[in-house]
């Protein structure tokens, strides 16, 4: 038996519980786990509350992230007693996830747990740190250096938004974070931002163009916020777009584009290819400071994650979620 959050659906409604089930109910996988950690990520809280059509197949154990050690394995790449981590490939949506003590999964899905970090420090950084990794990458290879100018950040209190304010403060660049919290600026302050500035001013509709300001951006709000972005972007900078916590409309125009060559980059966690997925873990290694990430993170065990996803999706929860399943 292992403790597990289902999600359910039927005549009864939608729900999620804590609850004991049996390794018999396990799905189909090659490789299982005993889970060590998770996280709760946006996508969690709508998979968990019902806010969003998420959750694929009833009944769920949500949970797109996981790290722990192989108990049983007949993939022939992993073996029993290996160190793991996982993120997305449709779990917690389509195939039971890691808000549980044990999870039986494909090989292919599984990449190895990074020495230089404990599972808690892997989840610390969960798929929101790892998405966040993948659009500093975008950045770096369409031509976007430290010495370009300015790079902001979007939603800047959230999961995705603080890694990436961590990750590009480490690395050099003068990071600008947006947040509509302005009580939080000290927080975004020592992950590294250099100024705070209010998601107001990007949140309405705005022009075509606007003056130009940021070399890059990394958006995780979408929606009119993303087209303002993409709007005050200078000549030949980029934006790499990874959310849509204010929608997932895009009232945007070409000018951005055609008139100062602007680049749109969108960036997929999920169905990221497994050697992309290995680079940037091995750069999160090397570039993410121990010290900021330990700042931006918040511990709970498994039976707070309910209550914690529906404050998660009110914006009462700041940088990153670390879900002890074995408590």
């Amino acid at each position: 038996m292992f403790k597990a959050v289902l999600i359910e659906k039927d005549d009864a409604g939608y729900r999620a519980g804590l609850c004991e089930l049996d390794d018999a109910a396990l799905p189909e996988g090659d490789v299982t786990v005993r889970v060590e950690y998770s996280t709760l990520n946006y996508k969690d809280g709508l998979a968990i509350t019902g806010k969003g059509p998420v959750v694929r197949k009833f009944p769920m154990v949500p949970g797109i992230d996981l790290a722990g050690t192989v108990e049983a394995s007949s993939h022939p790449g992993i073996a029993v007693g290996d160190r793991v981590l996982l993120n997305g490939w449709g779990v917690g949506e389509g195939h039971w996830g890691g808000l549980a003590q044990r999870a039986r999964l494909k090989g292919e899905w599984l990449v190895p747990l990074p020495a230089a970090f404990t599972a808690r420090q892997a989840m610390a950084i969960g798929t929101a740190g790892y998405t966040a990794m993948l659009c500093v990458m975008a950045l770096e290879r369409h031509g976007v250096t430290p010495d370009k100018g300015e790079v902001l950040v979007t939603g800047a209190n959230g999961g995705v938004g603080s890694v990436a304010v961590a990750l590009l403060a480490r690395l050099g660049y003068t990071v600008v974070a947006s947040t509509g919290r302005p009580d939080e600026a000290d927080y975004l302050k020592a992950l590294g931002a250099a100024e705070i500035v209010d998601r107001a001013q990007f949140a309405a509709p705005g022009k075509p163009l606007a003056r130009e300001r940021w070399a890059g951006a990394v958006d995780t709000v979408g929606s009119h916020t993303l087209a303002n972005v993409c709007a005050s972007t200078r000549y030949r900078g980029t934006v790499a777009a990874c959310g849509l916590a204010q929608g997932m409309d895009l009232p945007a125009t070409v000018a951005p584009f055609i008139l100062r060559g602007v680049t749109l980059v969108g960036i997929d966690s999920v169905m990221a290819p497994r050697e992309e997925r290995i680079e940037a873990w091995s750069r999160l290694a090397r570039d993410l400071d121990p010290a900021r990430l330990e700042l931006m993170t918040r511990e709970i065990g498994l039976g707070e994650a309910i209550d914690t996803a529906a404050a998660l999706l009110e914006g009462k929860v700041r940088g990153r979620v670390v879900v002890d399943v074995n408590r």
